[in-house]
Parts: C-alpha cells; sequence; structure tokens
C-alpha cells in the first residue's frame, strides 16, 4: 500500500494558531479514502527515521527554538539531512498552510517549498468565507475553476520566480499565489490553505488536496 508521512508541529515547530492533531488525522483520514497509508507524527528530531514513505506531507509550523526544550539547531541538522535525503531519493513533497513559516533553520525549506512566510509582511484577513481563483491550465486543475472554503487567505507570501501558479487569492485588486508547483528536486506542491479542519468540510478543497496528491504520486 502507498504510504503517507504526515508531520505535525511539536516544539520549535508547533505554533499556537493550528491544532495540528485534528489537521493531521482529518488529513490521514482523507488519505485512507484513497487507499492511502498515512503515520502521523508530531516533527521530534527522531520523526524521519525507521520509515521510506511514499509522500511526505509537512503541516508543522512556526514554534520557539528553546535549546533547553528540544535541541539546538546543530541537534537538529540530522533531521534536516534526513529530511533533504528522503527528497534526494524521490519522495514527493506536500505543503500545506502553515509549512510556509516551518524549518526556519533550515535555509533549504524554502527554496524547496517555493515560498516563505515573511515576518512583517505576509498577512492574512481574518478567517472567513473565501474563494480563491484557478489561474492555470495544469493537468493537477483542470476543469477546477475555484475554490470556496471557510478558510484564510495567505496574503504577500514570498514566491520564488520559477514556480508554476496554479490558484491565488484576489484581495483589494490584487492577485496573490497560495497553491503552486516548485520546481523541485522531485515533485513539490504547496497549498496554503487549510488554517483547520473547515477547511476540510468544503468539497472544492477536498477535490484540490486529492489532485495534489494523485499528481505528487503520479510521478
Amino acid at each position: 500500500m502507498t504510504h503517507a508521512l504526515v508531520l505535525v508541529g511539536h516544539g520549535r515547530y508547533e505554533d499556537p494558531w493550528h491544532d495540528g492533531a485534528a489537521i493531521g488525522h482529518r488529513v490521514a483520514q482523507l488519505l485512507a479514502e484513497d487507499g492511502i497509508g498515512s503515520t502521523v507524527r508530531g516533527t521530534f528530531r527522531e520523526a524521519l527515521d525507521g520509515i521510506d514513505p511514499d509522500l511526505l506531507v509537512v503541516a508543522s509550523g512556526r514554534g520557539r527554538p528553546d535549546a533547553d526544550f528540544d535541541g539546538t539547531d546543530q541537534d537538529w541538522r540530522p533531521f534536516h539531512e534526513r529530511l533533504a535525503a528522503l527528497v534526494a531519493s524521490g519522495v514527493p513533497v506536500l505543503g500545506l498552510h502553515q509549512a510556509a513559516n516551518t524549518f526556519l533553520d533550515s535555509p533549504a525549506w524554502g527554496p524547496l517549498l517555493g515560498g516563505r512566510w515573511i515576518e512583517g509582511t505576509t498577512w492574512h484577513p481574518p478567517l472567513g468565507a473565501a474563494t480563491f481563483r484557478v489561474v492555470s491550465e495544469h493537468a493537477l486543475v483542470s476543469g477546477l475553476a475555484e475554490i470556496s472554503v471557510e478558510d484564510e487567505q495567505y496574503l504577500a507570501l514570498q514566491v520564488a520566480p520559477d514556480v508554476d501558479v496554479l490558484v491565488v487569492a484576489d484581495h483589494e485588486g490584487e492577485s496573490h499565489p497560495v497553491v503552486w508547483i516548485a520546481p523541485g528536486p522531485g515533485r513539490v506542491v504547496y497549498d496554503a490553505l487549510g488554517h483547520d479542519v473547515r477547511s476540510y468540510d468544503s468539497p472544492s478543497r477536498v477535490d484540490l488536496v486529492r489532485r495534489e496528491v494523485r499528481w505528487l504520486l503520479a510521478g
């Protein structure tokens, strides 16, 4: 069976705004509905040990780097080296929502994901009913015009110029990329939707995630 590893926030990668456990459970449930097994783990230093996933889903965020609590940047180097090795071996990556604001101690993460949350620049209006517009003819979103959902709109993310933008949030006359395919290595998708489980009550949002997973695994 195809198997995914879902990483949710813990310690230096756990923020107070997202319920990582609930999000991880909902993502695992969604994967199971499509016949994909999953392991949900908090982002501990050993989280990537003893597993060879077919897909890596990152839903961790930005927490508190506290050496007394969970180690130093140096202590975390083996984790990031293992992550880089998985990506180099061809394991596809799906970054969800707060993944744009995680792994600040890894200079490689932003370029891999194709973008970053930038403190003091990136922001979002209050969570509420939102419509996101599909702007690409890529096979991943073929036939999908928009996503209507109860969610946050991430605005002014730092986005690399070589990503393939699939979906945007329109705000005050400006279009902000929120879903894109990064150049890799391997297949990498970032999806800024998914603040909490309410996002996954939307059929069009669930359809988008299923499309992302299918495309990532088809590589």
